[in-house]
C-alpha cells in the first residue's frame, strides 16, 4: 500500500522495520522483493549484517540524514513502534558498553532489581521488574550515566514523548484488519515455509547476532535446526509468536492519537485511494 502511495505522489520509503535492516533476512522479515517494489525508492532495508548489533540509536542518526537530505516526499511504512518513534519524535538514548551489559546478564534478577531499587525506590513503576532485558538495560544506563528510571521519567524530553509532541511534521494512518488478522497471519506463515524460510535461517545460522537472531520466525527455526522441536512445531511456534507480536504492535500503535485509523478493504489500490484522501 506504501509503494502504491508512493507511486502516486513521486515519494521513496523509509521502512521502520526492526529486522528488515538485515542483510539477507529476506523471507522471514517480508522484506519487499525489488520486483514488488516497482521502482520506488527504499531506505532502512539492508543497511547491516545479521553479525551487527543495529540499535535504534543507529537506526535514528542513519534515517534523520535520510530525511534531512531528501528531495521527495518520504513515506513511513512497517510496525517497529519504537523505531517509528525514534525517527519522528524527540527520542534520545542513553549509551550503552558492551562489556556491562554481558556482566550484568549474568547476574541473578533478583541482585539487579535490589541494586535498582537502592538507586531508585520508585524503579517499579517505570520499568517492569519481572523482564530481566529491560532490568539489565536500567541498571547499565543507571551505573554509565548516574540516571535512574525516575529521573528519566521526569525529564523534559520524557513528557513530550509522553504528550506524543513530534519533532518532524507527519501525518499518520493506520490499517486495521480486524478479525481478518488471523487469517493473514497464517496465509504469511504459510508463504515463508514455501518460500524458504527454513534454507535461510539455516544459511544465516552462524552469522546471526544476538538481535537478529531473536526475530519472529528465526528463534523458533534455529530451535528447530538445533533439534529442540519438530518443522511443524517450530511454524506453530512462530504463528503464536506472531499473533502476540501483532497484539503489542497495534496496543502499541492505538495509543499514539496522532493516527487515523482505516478498515482493511481487502485492495491496497482502493486503499492507497484512501490513504490520500485522508492526509489530504
Amino acid at each position: 500500500m506504501a509503494i502504491e502511495v508512493a507511486l502516486r505522489i513521486g515519494a521513496e520509503v523509509i521502512s521502520v522495520d526492526s529486522m528488515q535492516v538485515y542483510r539477507g533476512m529476506n523471507v522471514g522479515t517480508a522484506k519487499p522483493t525489488h520486483v514488488e517494489r516497482r521502482g520506488v525508492t527504499h531506505h532502512m532495508i539492508d543497511v547491516a549484517d545479521p553479525e551487527d548489533e543495529f540499535s535504534a540509536a543507529e537506526f535514528r542518526r542513519m534515517a534523520r540524514a535520510i530525511v534531512s537530505e531528501s528531495e521527495r516526499p518520504l513515506i513511513i511504512a512497517g510496525g517497529s513502534g519504537l523505531h517509528f518513534r525514534a525517527l519522528v519524535d524527540p527520542m534520545t538514548f542513553a549509551p550503552t558498553d558492551t562489556q556491562l551489559r554481558e556482566r550484568l546478564e549474568e547476574r541473578p534478577l533478583e541482585e539487579l532489581v535490589a541494586e535498582l531499587g537502592a538507586a531508585d525506590v520508585d524503579a517499579g513503576r517505570h520499568v517492569d521488574l519481572a523482564n530481566r532485558r529491560r532490568v539489565v538495560r536500567a541498571v547499565e544506563i543507571y551505573r554509565l550515566t548516574g540516571e535512574t528510571p525516575s529521573g528519566r521519567h521526569a525529564s523534559a524530553e520524557a513528557g513530550k514523548l509522553r504528550d506524543y509532541v513530534p519533532e518532524l511534521e507527519f501525518k499518520a494512518v493506520g490499517i486495521d484488519p480486524g478479525q481478518e488478522i488471523e487469517g493473514r497471519i497464517a496465509r504469511r506463515l504459510a508463504d515463508m515455509r514455501m518460500g524458504g524460510l527454513v534454507e535461510e535461517v539455516a544459511g544465516l545460522r552462524n552469522r546471526l547476532g544476538r538481535t537478529a537472531r531473536t526475530a519472529v520466525g528465526y528463534a523458533e527455526m534455529l530451535d528447530y535446526l538445533d533439534g529442540a522441536m519438530t518443522l511443524d512445531e517450530a511454524f506453530a511456534a512462530t504463528e503464536q509468536s506472531t499473533r502476540r507480536l501483532a497484539r503489542r504492535q497495534r496496543t502499541w500503535f492505538q495509543r499514539d492519537p496522532r493516527i487515523r485509523w482505516l478498515p482493511w478493504l481487502g485492495d491496497p489500490t482502493a486503499h492507497a485511494e484512501r490513504v490520500m484522501e485522508t492526509i489530504g
